[in-house]
């Protein structure tokens, strides 16, 4: 079975476009102008004659934060998984947005620490990062897409939708209804999806939460020396639980566009660390150099925080009373810790899912069941990265006892992670993983496990 996913994983990470897509429906409507709702744009693009974007916000103004994304002012960057698809359906995206100012960062400059300890040094040409600020990759990415010939945008808040003997039909909001052969629901983590559902005397999603109580503090800062000539610009730092200084558990930098520094420190619980100058930099202090370093720089923005309380996920396969023509992507489906910062890969990875599922010629008349199978495969893998260390944090901080098969589990990737630090070779295939390259269950590789554990036991303690 794992290998089965893996595979699956694999072929959706390297898919391209179809070429010349085969045209299934008339009109199209994704609800929702984000990241997520532009890529499944892109796709339903080769799809439908014609695609519809239902925007609450004003995006007409560039690259500027709006309402809909409270969590834009954080830390973003864009995944090597995120990054090689999009590149692959928007080509030239990548020179575009390092023409703007973004940042690219490969292995040379990229690093990775675990409770204070540097990550073994890599080197694999798929690992580069695209880093700016989430308000600039997402303006990069809706100026390609509604340049397309066959999509446009209409602002206007979504009210419901329209339902027809079990089929969405189209999608009513405040100044009227678009008419639509095909409907993604995009709305992000405040998604009506369900609610709707429920008026229409259909099946919801079923919702499953994690309690994930966590405090980002994002800075910016002015940044003196160019791009080209940086050591390091990108590092992230994760510590188990006490191990961080002043309350940290994650912290990550970015180097972005108009020359200046994207920093992030991250708290659970009650432990919000940053709110002021100066315990930001008293976080930074405590972190691998370049964190003291570049927080040192004057700051062009005030400090941005940001709680979200619980991970959420919604489960659309095996439901007995859902309607054909609808799917759900990105945060309505299921939004996640974003520190990890796998969620616009994960959103370009259930675009591929998107296009598989289309490109296969599915039935439209019936529940998108062969959809949401492969989204389930892309879910999954995002959600055990992002919450299996959160779930580990709050039962250590409860006093609760894992089963017998957890614990397995976690010393195994802990031994994975231990070989990471001294052994390339797992250093990569873990880069893999949290660059959402490769699929979690890929870790039970033997020869993986074999060489992690040659590592570790070669290691003195």
């Amino acid at each position: 079975m794992a290998e089965s996913v893996v595979g699956v994983f694999d072929e959706l990470v390297a898919a391209g476009p179809p070429g010349r897509g085969r045209v299934l429906v008339d009109t199209a409507c994704v609800v929702g102008g984000s990241v997520s709702g532009l890529l499944a744009a892109r796709v339903l693009s080769d799809h439908a004659r014609e695609v519809v974007i239902v925007e609450r916000d004003d995006i007409s103004g560039g690259a500027g934060s709006r309402p809909g994304t409270p969590h834009d002012l954080q830390v973003h960057t864009l995944l090597p998984a995120g990054l090689h698809w999009i590149e692959r359906w928007l080509p030239g995206f990548t020179q575009r947005a390092q023409d703007l100012g973004a940042v690219l960062s490969g292995t040379a400059t990229s690093i990775t620490a675990f409770d204070g300890r540097l990550q073994a040094a890599t080197h694999d040409d798929r690992h580069v990062l695209l880093m700016a600020s989430r308000p600039f990759l997402e303006a990069r990415i809706r100026e390609r897409v509604t340049a397309l010939p066959n999509v446009r945008v209409v602002r206007a808040r979504a009210a419901g939708l329209v339902v027809r003997e079990d089929e969405v039909r189209g999608v009513r909001h405040a100044d009227g209804v678009v008419e639509a052969d095909f409907v993604v629901d995009a709305m992000g983590r405040s998604s009506r999806l369900a609610e709707w559902l429920g008026d229409a005397g259909l099946e919801k999603p079923r919702l499953e939460r994690l309690r994930n109580p966590i405090n980002y503090a994002t800075a910016l800062f002015e940044r003196p020396t160019p791009a080209a000539d940086l050591d390091v610009a990108a590092a992230i730092a994760v510590y188990a639980q006490g191990l961080g200084a002043t309350g940290l558990s994650v912290a990550s930098l970015n180097a972005i566009e108009d020359d200046q520094w994207l920093v992030l420190v991250m708290g659970y619980g009650q432990e919000r660390p940053g709110r002021t100058l100066a315990e930001f930099r008293a976080a930074c202090s405590e972190l691998p150099g370049v964190f003291a370093q570049a927080a040192s720089g004057a700051p062009t923005r005030d400090i941005a925080t940001y709680h979200q309380g619980e991970s959420r996920r919604r489960d659309f396969t095996g439901l007995r009373h859902f309607p054909a023509r609808l799917v759900g992507v990105g945060d309505s489906v299921a939004s996640f810790n974003p520190a990890y910062g796998q969620g616009m890969s994960s959103a370009a990875l259930q675009a591929s899912c998107l296009s598989a599922y289309l490109t296969s010629g599915p039935d439209l008349s019936v529940p998108a069941e062969g959809f949401f199978d492969l989204q389930q495969v892309v879910v999954d893998a995002a959600w055990s990265v992002s919450t299996g260390g959160d779930t580990e944090r709050l039962e250590a901080a409860a006093g609760i006892e894992p089963p017998e098969e957890v614990r397995r589990q976690r010393q195994v990737l802990r031994q994975l992670l231990e070989a990471g630090l001294v052994d390339p070779f797992v250093a990569r295939a873990l880069n893999d993983i949290s660059y959402m390259l490769r699929h979690p269950a890929a870790m039970a590789d033997p020869a993986l496990l074999e060489r992690a554990a040659a590592a570790t036991s070669a290691t003195p303690h």
